[in-house]
């Protein structure tokens, strides 16, 4: 998982819902790789799923809900409570799906499946190697949010999601700016 310190002046570089504003989501690296430490009862910190996995428990009594970072070959099976065939949101703030490069299809693939057949319906993020020209495809499979890269401007991966206004395949929920 990237790990980014909190930037002191954060810059705009997510789209969510269709509005930039800056990533307040801080990933949060136990020492030692310990899956059972959490981090701090406070709003902004991403866990891996393994931590979500091993704490859920804890984590679901919190006041500040964590997202989940999933990397592109996650199983989306080992979000589920045992006998759920849904996705139980509590204490999931959102998913964060890794694209490690732009040619790694996998995370379309997953947020299908998130959206499809585990009943996955809060925001989902895309992020790593998000660029202008995936953003639309990104929102085409199940995407709500994006984390655009650094080297991207985030204004025109906004636009590019007006790319197309047609679409002969089937589409899912689309960011839009709110009212």
């Amino acid at each position: 998982m990237p790990v980014q310190p909190p930037a002191q002046n954060p810059v705009p570089n997510v789209i969510r819902n269709g509005v930039l504003e800056p990533d307040r989501w801080r990933a949060f690296v136990p020492a030692g790789g310990d899956a059972a430490a959490l981090p701090p009862d406070e709003d902004g910190w991403l866990v891996t799923a393994a931590t979500w996995q091993a704490m859920k428990a804890q984590l679901r009594q919190r006041a500040n809900p964590v997202a989940v970072y999933l990397a592109p070959d996650a199983d989306p099976e080992a979000l589920l409570d045992p006998g759920a065939d849904r996705i139980d949101p509590a204490g999931i703030a959102h998913l964060a799906i890794d694209f490690p490069v732009y040619t790694d299809g996998r995370g379309y693939s997953l947020a299908q499946l998130l959206r499809t057949q585990y009943g996955w319906a809060g925001e989902l993020r895309a992020v790593g190697d998000v660029m202008i020209d995936t953003v639309h495809y990104m929102a085409r499979c199940g995407f709500d949010s994006f984390a655009i890269k650094p080297s991207h401007d985030p204004r025109a991966a906004l636009e590019a999601l007006g790319t197309f206004t047609v679409h002969y395949q089937k589409g899912y929920r689309r960011p839009v700016a709110p009212a």
